[in-house]
């Protein structure tokens, strides 16, 4: 009898199997729900943060395209106006150098006459101005005999001048192609120094044209002449040729069309329809979040 009493006293204090069962499936149904309805609420989030990523994105590719337009304009503009500044300060002078055509090997000169000049009434010209587009009020005018012996003959063998026949006699001389210059480049005090006053008769190296011989320079590269040239003709042409060519890339729709991009070009800045309905969805969504 002791033994049956232990026995069902044992028996009573297990807990019953199904009670424990039910509770676990009702725990585990609950935590189901809580995680898919979390997952559910993530979703939206996270689509909500992909989009403003993506639109802060687009932002900042309109601005860098905005100001990368303004820079470009600005260029093809300041392009077009320092090529109408190189025309007659470098372009010009150079076109006239080639067309002169000067001999490089430079040939022995002598000044014979020196006048120094005032007044606009007595410099009809002047061998040196300090700037070429205002008429100078104080002038120095050398006029020179050449001949076409070059110069490092002459130094090899010097010659008597009494017995020298000058091919050209009593001409202007040129401290360049144009007579001017800018400082610090040209000083015409110190030209009229180096050529005139007590230097007259003494034989120096100058530059005669071959298509217009009574022309005497004595400032002469062939070198640089063409470097310049160039420089002011390629740099300014370039420039405008790329910032249009970007330019019309963007912008133009008959560009855009050609290079089969999308048609839409002026309404990338305008939301279509079906990025309303998204953005209100996605507004609607992160209000119920």
């Amino acid at each position: 009898m002791k033994k049956s009493n232990t026995a069902n006293t044992m028996l009573s204090s297990l807990p019953t199997s199904p009670t424990m069962s039910t509770q676990s499936l009702a725990g585990s149904k609950i935590s189901l729900n809580s995680s898919t309805k979390s997952s559910r609420s993530s979703l939206p989030h996270a689509s909500i943060k992909s989009n403003k990523i993506d639109h802060e994105i687009e932002t900042i590719l309109e601005k860098a395209k905005f100001y990368t337009s303004v820079c470009l304009g600005t260029t093809a503009i300041l392009s077009v106006f320092t090529f109408l500044f190189l025309i007659p300060f470098v372009v010009d002078p150079a076109i006239s150098t080639i067309i002169a055509d000067y001999d490089p090997v430079p040939v022995t000169c002598i000044v014979i006459d020196h006048v120094y000049a005032e007044g606009i009434k007595n410099c009809t010209w002047s061998s040196c101005r300090e700037g070429c587009t205002s008429s100078p009020n104080k002038c120095h005018q050398l006029y020179v005999n050449y001949t076409r012996i070059p110069f490092t003959d002459w130094e090899k063998n010097p010659r008597e001048l009494a017995s020298v026949v000058w091919d050209v006699s009593y001409t202007k001389f040129l401290i360049n192609s144009e007579g001017c210059g800018y400082p610090p480049t040209t000083n015409c005090s110190v030209f009229a120094r180096q050529y005139g006053y007590s230097h007259i008769g003494e034989p120096f190296p100058c530059f005669y044209s071959r298509a217009y011989p009574e022309v005497v320079i004595g400032r002469y590269s062939w070198e640089n002449n063409l470097y310049h040239l160039i420089l002011s003709l390629i740099i300014p042409t370039v420039l405008f040729a790329i910032s249009i060519g970007v330019l019309s890339y963007w912008y133009c729709p008959c560009c855009d069309n050609a290079c089969s991009r999308s048609s839409r070009v002026y309404a990338e800045k305008f939301p279509t329809k079906e990025e309303k309905l998204l953005c209100h969805s996605d507004e609607e969504d992160e209000m119920e979040y």
